[in-house]
């Protein structure tokens, strides 16, 4: 066996109910005393309550999902202008990305506070979008020094909001399975992953307000994260780039969306993948084990229910292909990665896809 895996330096505390004295000491661990918070203006509220003991001298509001450049600048601006030491974000994966654009200019510290289950806040990916193109990227200065894990701020999150951001954190297991870099230690804690989420997603459902199967679903994030950052993009994170860059999709739906086609066309070109996946499930075949969980938690069909227009197929293929990854499983053709889309697009079963190309 020969591999190679780098381990990423981050502080991860797990608190919950704890969350305002938590982030209070990792700003101070950071030598921070001039604080940006980022929050959405939906998330301000408890933005300004958990930050209430940290000096902040700027609450920055302006968060926009897939972060366009131009919110990138205004924000790098603002940082500059009040002489910003350390990076607060609360929030989801919008928010988490408006602070990386923040970091890779300039180098300041984060502190992340998930409320959703994106995982961003684990991973040294950046990404930004300009003229309808979607851009990523890996630097270690996007890394949040720290993450603050505290599941009652999920609480507020909508339940079908939940389900889609926890199939957006399932899918950076699935993509880690076999991301180009993927190694046994990435796929060790993708499995783990997807068997916490598998768990901890249906309790959740059962009782939105239960803090056992939330707290469940941190964790299991967290893995999922680790596991994708080191794996790299597959070609499930690749579609769903261009969707959300090119046609202005939201970022969670989509993932849930596209994710069991993606596992379906791959599955029967790396068996002994699929079956980790499928044992982790607890199922025959990971594509019965998804698809199951998908229906205990109601989870979104469709991608024509998201905006996406079966006219764009075409477009969306050709974008694609210019960044699947050529350690893909299987061949992606033009003809597949239409079927593909166009399966996505009607909700239909993705079963039809695991047919191999010659």
């Amino acid at each position: 066996m020969r591999f190679e895996h780098e381990t990423l330096a981050q502080r991860v505390r797990f608190a919950t109910g704890q969350a305002p004295a938590t982030i209070c000491a990792e700003v101070q661990r950071l030598g921070g005393s001039r604080v940006m918070v980022i929050a959405s203006a939906d998330e301000a509220d408890l933005a300004n309550e958990v930050t209430a003991d940290v000096p902040v001298v700027l609450h920055h509001r302006e968060v926009v999902m897939h972060v366009p450049v131009a919110c990138a600048e205004r924000a790098r601006a603002a940082a500059v202008e009040h002489e910003v030491d350390v990076l607060v974000s609360v929030g989801g994966g919008s928010t988490t990305g408006l602070a990386k654009a923040v970091a890779l200019t300039s180098g300041i510290p984060i502190v992340a506070v998930p409320t959703t289950y994106a995982g961003s806040e684990a991973t040294s990916v950046w990404g930004l979008t300009e003229a309808a193109r979607k851009t990523t990227g890996v630097d270690a200065r996007v890394l949040p020094r720290s993450i603050v894990y505290d599941a009652t701020l999920t609480l507020s999150l909508p339940l079908a909001l939940t389900v889609a951001s926890g199939l957006n954190a399932l899918a950076h297991c699935v993509d880690a399975m076999w991301g180009p870099r993927t190694d046994p230690i990435d796929q060790a804690l993708a499995v783990e992953g997807v068997r916490a989420l598998a768990a901890g997603l249906p309790a959740v459902a059962a009782d939105p307000t239960g803090l056992r199967g939330r707290e469940q679903m941190l964790y299991a994030t967290y893995l999922a994260a680790v596991a994708f950052s080191s794996a790299g993009s597959g070609l499930h994170h690749k579609i769903c780039h261009v969707l959300g860059g090119a046609f202005n999709l939201p970022h969670a739906q989509t993932h849930a969306v596209v994710l069991p086609y993606v596992l379906a066309f791959n599955a029967s070109a790396a068996p002994d993948t699929e079956r980790r996946i499928a044992e982790a499930f607890g199922a025959t075949t990971a594509l019965d084990g998804l698809q199951a969980l998908r229906r205990t938690v109601d989870a979104p069909r469709a991608l024509r229910d998201f905006g996406f227009d079966e006219a764009d197929i075409d477009h969306a293929v050709t974008a694609i292909q210019e960044v699947v990854p050529a350690s893909n499983p299987r061949k992606v053709t033009d003809d597949g990665l239409r079927q593909l889309l166009r399966a996505a697009w009607h909700g239909a079963d993705p079963s039809q896809l695991t047919r191999r190309d010659n």
